[in-house]
């Protein structure tokens, strides 16, 4: 099986400013997924895809192909990842040959492991014909959740007003950003990774779920470094 590791690391975020080259833990932001992706021997190559010379730099010297930059309709606020994913799927196929699938990695999830990473392509290996992504545990289950509106408050699902042990709730989980991976003619015919008959990989471990958007997610992910002593080799298995 050929597997296409792809991390898409554009350039110019606002709310976390050059987070992808930012150091955490003496390295690169990016430099934490790339290292992962290198440890899991079924990927045939770990691809960045950035419209930053500074970001293509860091991605080289942490053992990325960088092969090009981005082009600039794919590099604006509204420019989608699926359209990300099929541009360099496209490409990878047509100077590399064929590939399995193709392994979406956000930068942004720093503490995800290679166990995590190879856990998922062995999942994608038993349902080549589906895709593979990861959840966690939600932090707040959704029936615990309310709408405002203006100075009222109703419950998002019905039922929610009820009184409710957490022990009493089914489990619910969320997306986490880690992983997703499915096959080129899944994306190319349905332009999601996500269907109904997507295949979960849950993640239980809060730290892999991290994934850094705001500076309290920075913080938080310093002070793990801080606390647990995590370096990027400790990604590896």
């Amino acid at each position: 099986m050929k597997l296409l590791g792809l991390i898409p690391a554009r350039g110019g975020s606002k709310r976390v400013v050059n987070k992808n080259i930012r150091e955490l833990g003496g390295k690169p932001l990016i430099a934490w997924t790339i290292g992962a992706a290198r440890g899991a021997p079924e990927l045939a190559d770990v691809l960045v895809s950035t419209d930053s010379p500074a970001i293509a730099q860091a991605a080289k010297s942490a053992g990325a192909l960088v092969p090009w930059l981005r082009p600039a309709e794919l590099s604006t606020d509204t420019a989608t990842s699926m359209a990300v994913c099929l541009h360099a799927l496209d490409w990878y196929e047509q100077e590399k040959g064929p590939v399995d699938g193709l392994l979406l990695l956000q930068p942004t999830s720093p503490f995800r492991t290679t166990a995590s990473i190879r856990r998922a392509i062995d999942r994608f290996g038993a349902h080549p014909q589906q895709s593979v992504v990861s959840f966690s545990p939600a932090e707040s289950h959704p029936m615990w959740c309310y709408r405002v509106d203006g100075e009222a408050i109703a419950p998002f699902m019905a039922g929610g007003d009820r009184p409710t042990r957490s022990q009493d709730l089914p489990p619910a989980y969320v997306i986490n950003g880690a992983l997703y991976i499915a096959s080129p003619s899944y994306l190319r015919q349905r332009g999601s990774f996500l269907g109904a008959d997507t295949v979960p990989l849950v993640i239980d471990d809060a730290r892999e779920a991290l994934d850094i958007d705001t500076e309290w997610d920075w913080m938080l992910a310093e002070t793990l470094i801080k606390q647990h002593a995590l370096a990027p080799q400790d990604l590896l298995p």
